[in-house]
């Protein structure tokens, strides 16, 4: 793999073709530094143009079949992997990820278009008979058919895996797709569009990329009546932005995250430790399945601080390009200077500053809190940072408590021997999916998942997303 600085420009692709555009995004080399590339930044004309090219688009879509689009499917995962080494280095420059996670995210998107293949020839239509007064004798068909045009608006920390999620399930079910990526990564979009605009029998506009600024682009994009359905992940705050702009359509929306981790004292300390570390310090903490705070049984708090300290070693930044490295930057100095902040209120609350809570531009040193008050604002609100927050309970309705305070609820984990006590939790706790005796992971989408609250909108997963991407129609014979 190139480790020398490159410098890339990407267009937008409208309605069949790669175009300029006036103005660009200056993507930021998280390895180096400096500019890493130049992405055309669609003014609110173009994605207008995107919008007309993707409705005049879905007559031909509706036209294809299951295995046409099964055979696109395995294309677009084949075109990925051909172009493996340079995607992962695009996601370790763009994204600031460790190159050993860059590639497997390349793998995962891959296999998410593969997997999507499988669900849409699983997806079947069903016979029906009339069984009311009046309908005696009717039988009906209802069958799938695909609902339109889908806006996917994909994050920046997992730039290609998450846009595979999205993407993915809307060819599959025969939308049409306008792909807005995050200003911060748009490059690996890119790349995903041309793989696909290599795909024959894609129709012409059945899928279009328009990188470019939220504040341009987003609500002519998001507020248009010719979207049937938007795709997102993101934060919860824009999210209930493109709520409020989206009117009446489709939402299937993956938001903010804040997962506690609740321990008891019969849990495995060592393997708790040890689960936690990784689901707070993993990709520098900016996975929205993280484990934001970790709520310790006020027995066993001190001792799960010691092993946590002790675990931090393992997750240290360097070189990006280093297959040990584990842990890189956060994705710009805003969310930097973000976290700085959370970990300032909650010194300044009275938490213990145990290890870390250094910034460096980009940089913040993983950190470990301890007796973190539960006013921090640190419990509450999402950091998206490498901080382990430790607060500490009494008894389990305490626990509930303040692991339900607040809006977010996309994940939570239950650590305890007691099998009882895990399903009581489990079903107590206000979250879209609890692990019980490990850290929460979304994975490739085999399990649904999804929040509660501001944290989300409908539930992610091939299968299910297929399923939100598709309306029935009854057809009465």
């Amino acid at each position: 793999m190139s480790q020398q600085p490159l410098q890339r420009r990407e267009r937008l692709y409208i309605d069949g073709e790669w175009r300029d555009a006036d103005d660009v995004l200056e993507v930021t080399d998280l390895a180096d530094g400096g500019t890493f590339a130049r992405v055309a930044a669609a003014s609110p004309e173009q994605a207008d143009s995107a919008l007309a090219a993707a409705q005049a688009a879905q007559a031909e879509m509706r036209e294809t079949t299951v295995p046409q689009r099964a055979a696109w499917m395995d294309e677009i995962a084949d075109g990925l992997l051909d172009r493996k080494e340079e995607l992962a280095e695009v996601i370790v420059r763009e994204a600031g990820k460790p190159v050993s996670s860059a590639r497997g995210e390349v793998e995962s998107a891959a296999e998410r278009f593969r997997r999507a293949k499988e669900e849409i020839r699983a997806m079947k239509g069903e016979f029906r008979e009339g069984t009311t007064a009046g309908h005696e004798g009717w039988n009906a068909i209802v069958k799938h058919e695909p609902i339109g045009t889908v806006l996917a608006i994909t994050p920046y920390n997992y730039p290609l895996a998450t846009t595979a999620l999205e993407v993915a399930p809307a060819l599959a079910a025969g939308n049409s797709v306008i792909l807005k990526p995050a200003s911060d990564t748009p490059v690996s979009a890119a790349i995903l569009t041309d793989v696909v605009s290599e795909v024959d029998g894609i129709p012409s506009g059945a899928f279009n990329f328009v990188s470019g600024s939220a504040s341009q682009i987003g609500d002519v994009l998001a507020g248009d009546d010719r979207i049937n359905m938007v795709a997102m992940t993101g934060s919860s705050a824009a999210g209930k932005h493109v709520a409020k702009e989206s009117g009446m359509v489709e939402l299937h929306m993956e938001l903010g995250g804040n997962a506690p981790a609740v321990v008891f004292p019969d849990a495995d300390l060592a393997d708790v430790a040890g689960q936690c570390a990784k689901g707070s310090f993993k990709y520098a903490g900016q996975r929205c399945s993280a484990v934001s705070r970790v709520l310790a049984h006020e027995s066993v708090h001190d001792e799960i601080v010691d092993l946590l300290e002790a675990e931090m070693d393992a997750w240290q930044p360097g070189d990006l390009f280093d297959e040990d490295t584990t842990m890189g930057p956060l994705i710009n100095e805003g969310q930097a200077e973000w976290v700085e902040e959370l970990v300032e209120d909650a010194v300044e609350k009275g938490a213990d500053l145990v290890r870390g809570g250094e910034r460096d531009g980009v940089h913040f040193e993983p950190t470990l809190l301890a007796n973190v008050p539960h006013d921090a604002r640190i419990v509450h609100e999402e950091q998206f940072g490498p901080v382990a927050a430790v607060t500490t309970f009494e008894t389990e309705d305490e626990a509930v408590e303040i692991a339900n305070r607040g809006e977010l609820a996309l994940d939570a984990s239950v650590f305890t021997s007691d099998y009882d006590r895990a399903m009581d939790l489990s079903d107590r706790l206000d979250a879209g999916a609890v692990r019980i005796n490990g850290a929460p992971s979304h994975g490739l989408g085999d399990i649904p998942f999804g929040g509660n609250k501001a944290s989300g909108i409908g539930r992610q997963g091939l299968h299910m997303t297929i399923e939100e991407m598709v309306r029935e129609k009854s057809i009465i014979l």
